[in-house]
């Protein structure tokens, strides 16, 4: 297949500051151009998604005088798919008293990664995640405190102490109840209008520059125009394209996706997280799949049998026929390694024969030694939720028999490339939190996506969006101009040659093929005889998929199928980047995993001398390879070692 060249003339400006790494935030702060109280008023904002990212941000920026107006595509921005982060948020307050600090949750985050994201964004995030903790308190977010009132944490994978604030195992969901109050005062206030059940199909851009989009009603199925001076997108990650995976069944690209198509390049989208405790897929028609919070690895003790196929009840095999294979490996950090480092050995213990439960794909997550140790009740304190959850789906119960666990696709860390201002390369075009590529590398560490969403919603995007703003005049394009003509146009087009196919596959057929040829070829490990085929039957995929599927009903009402078509048709088209970008890195790293790339240990290995950069791509048409571009990414206060939690 062909691949697009890796050279390119592309001239980045990344907008990273000069100076210390310790002071460039700092320094950035106060060199940026303001916008005057009075002016705020005058421009107006675009914040597509209403999760973590969006609805801190909509909330900072109504609060701050500008006219936003918020994008849903559920009844309510509580139903965001970040109340599914169960486990806690990072930050570095240091109250547990174990040598915690700015700097230590900066290299954790930038090793966890694997040398593969940007120095400045993780310190950035680092240094403003106390800030975080203090603003949602604030709020009443009701995290976890010890006898004495002071707030508690708990550990999570990749790092050696305690810095993961949480709520029991509903982290995300009060966290988000915070933003949402927040956003709901502005609401009420009129500085943000909610638009909900609307989703956002286009970007419309007037001389590449960012000017507003369009959206269609989910409920009236009527196409809309809406103009702004900026649009921030804060629609979250893409792991559906996977059809299996532990995101909300709402959870897509379309956003993201069109926005590349307008010129937006699209950072590192083969860059895929597989949580190596989700609750194994249980039959062939399955939609979804179930995480269990990484927290549950503070207390629970991974293992499987030490001999092949053994299907003794795991209450019969005896502790010297145990492999707790995780603390065997790396005794440094046991079962509380990264998530791709315990999702990869998942896999090895299973393809040796050595799975347990009807599949034999599933590995054993143990309580016994903790209740012991702490008691059954401590446990159901800290973590009782979760246990209800998993004995409603599995009918067993996780305090008497271990939980069966095995990976599954979870987060993505590619995403819209953005600079440090979290600016596209359309200007006037952000994206926040999961929508970008910025801050996670080739892994992110279990806790930081909550940290990573509201530190761009409330501490970055309130500075740096104004700076964009200064330098522009205020309501200068209105939906009158002919980019929303061609725009709209341009949907309408899309959604009448969608109903009119009628074709005999359904769209579901077309999403689950799609989904095994990523899982397949471009999921846990990947090489390159597996991606050019995979490449090659997405890129088929496509064509049957415009010639041969049924979407059923009208486009002016509501349309579940018809939503579902345009998203699937996104998903086929990011599958095929996702795969010429896997099979345009053949070092491994982070949770990409070449087989071709691998330590003696079986380990991932880098190749720093030649794939030190983030990927870049740049839509060139459909039918065309897109351009691969390299912003090479540069370590002053780290130095490239090899990965190792042993």
């Amino acid at each position: 297949m062909e691949v697009a060249s890796k050279k390119s003339t592309f001239k980045w400006d990344s907008k990273i500051p000069t100076g210390p790494l310790t002071e460039k935030w700092k320094t950035h702060k106060n060199n940026i151009k303001l916008v005057n109280p009075s002016n705020k008023r005058k421009y107006n904002i675009i914040v597509v998604g209403t999760g973590l990212a969006g609805a801190s941000a909509a909330a900072s920026l109504g609060e701050l005088g500008y006219n936003v107006k918020a994008f849903c595509i559920q009844d309510s921005a509580r139903r965001a798919h970040s109340i599914a982060a169960q486990g806690g948020i990072n930050a570095a307050k240091n109250y547990a008293n174990d040598g915690d600090s700015v700097w230590r949750l900066f290299y954790d985050t930038i090793k966890g990664g694997d040398y593969r994201s940007r120095e400045a964004n993780v310190y950035r995030l680092a240094e403003v995640s106390n800030s975080i903790i203090d603003q949602c308190v604030a709020q009443g977010v009701p995290f976890a405190r010890d006898y004495g009132g002071m707030l508690v944490n708990r550990s999570f994978g990749g790092a050696q102490l305690s810095r993961t604030f949480y709520a029991r195992g509903q982290t995300g969901q009060q966290l988000l109840l915070g933003a949402y109050s927040s956003l709901m005062k502005t609401i009420k206030s009129g500085k943000v209008k909610m638009f909900t059940r609307e989703e956002m199909l286009d970007l419309v851009t007037v001389d590449g520059v960012s000017k507003g989009i369009i959206s269609r009603n989910l409920v009236t199925g009527k196409i809309n125009r809406h103009a702004a001076d900026a649009v921030l997108l804060c629609t979250g990650g893409y792991g559906n394209v996977f059809y299996l995976s532990t995101n909300a069944k709402n959870s897509n690209v379309t956003a993201a996706w069109r926005c590349y198509r307008k010129g937006a390049l699209f950072g590192n989208p083969s860059f895929t997280q597989i949580h190596p405790t989700c609750i194994p897929v249980s039959g062939e028609y399955q939609s979804k799949l179930t995480l269990m919070s990484e927290s549950l690895r503070n207390d629970g003790r991974v293992w499987v049998p030490k001999a092949k196929n053994d299907k003794r009840h795991p209450n019969d095999i005896p502790e010297d026929e145990r492999d707790y294979y995780l603390e065997r490996i790396y005794p440094s950090f046991g079962n509380l390694v990264p998530r791709d480092v315990a999702s990869r050995n998942a896999k090895n213990v299973c393809d040796e024969g050595r799975g347990v439960g009807p599949s034999g794909l599933a590995v054993y997550l143990d309580f016994r030694d903790a209740i012991k140790r702490d008691s059954e009740q401590a446990i159901r304190e800290r973590y009782g939720n979760l246990f209800e959850m998993y004995e409603k789906i599995t009918d067993e119960n996780p305090y008497k028999v271990p939980m069966r666990i095995y990976p599954a696709v979870h987060y993505t860390m590619g995403g819209l490339w953005v600079d440090y201002n979290l600016m596209t390369t359309v200007p006037g075009l952000f994206a926040l939190g999961e929508a970008n590529f910025s801050d996670h590398g080739a892994n992110r560490l279990g806790a930081s996506a909550l940290m990573q969403g509201l530190a761009d919603g409330y501490f970055v995007i309130p500075y740096t969006v104004g700076d964009y703003l200064s330098g522009i005049t205020p309501g200068d394009v209105n939906t009158d101009h002919e980019a929303f003509d061609q725009a709209e146009k341009a949907i309408v087009g899309e959604i009448e040659k969608l109903l009119n196919i009628k074709g005999e596959k359904t769209i579901l057929d077309f999403h689950r093929q799609l989904g095994k040829i990523m899982w397949d070829k471009v999921g846990m490990s990947r090489d390159e005889k597996g991606l050019n085929e995979a490449i090659a039957e997405i890129s088929a995929l496509r064509k049957e998929f415009w010639e041969n599927v049924f979407v059923p009903g009208e486009p002016a009402t509501y349309n579940k199928y018809l939503e579902y078509a345009m998203r699937v048709a996104d998903f086929i088209e990011l599958g095929e980047l996702m795969a010429r970008d896997a099979l345009a890195r053949p070092e491994s790293c982070g949770g990409h995993f070449r087989e071709e790339s691998k330590t003696p240990e079986g380990e991932a290995k880098r190749d720093d001398e030649n794939y030190a950069y983030v990927s870049a791509w740049e839509f060139k048409g459909v039918d065309t390879p897109p351009v691969h571009h390299e912003e090479p990414l540069v370590f002053e206060n780290v130095k490239l070692t090899q990965r190792s939690y042993k």
